[in-house]
């Protein structure tokens, strides 16, 4: 299966789970499993959240993000990968001078 994120509509995530600034992103749902091509403004950030049921990887296209996941503060680049595992609590953060992209991935979504 080829998912063709440009044929996804993008759409504008202001304050995502309780963040701060705008967030885009084009998203992939198949009841199960949402992969999701984002992009995240300079100084803008996610809102820190729980994975009860579930993780979610985080692979940085370009850019970078400063990740919170439970009490450490990591800076992940183009190329590198956060992972939170389930059950793990998180946030991330453009502290970068450039949009971040990032490819995230959270299987088994409920």
């Amino acid at each position: 299966m080829i998912i063709d994120f440009e044929k996804l509509e993008e759409v504008t995530n202001d304050g995502f789970k309780g963040g701060e600034g705008i967030m885009y992103s084009r998203s992939f749902f198949d009841g199960h499993n949402r992969i999701m091509l984002a992009r995240l403004e300079p100084k803008a950030c996610s809102g820190y959240h729980t994975h009860v049921d579930n993780c979610e990887m985080i692979y940085v296209i370009s850019g970078q993000l400063t990740c919170r996941d439970n009490d450490v503060t990591e800076v992940c680049t183009a190329g590198q990968l956060h992972y939170c595992p389930k059950g793990h609590s998180h946030s991330f953060v453009n502290n970068g001078t450039t949009t971040a992209e990032f490819l995230c991935v959270v299987p088994e979504q409920k």
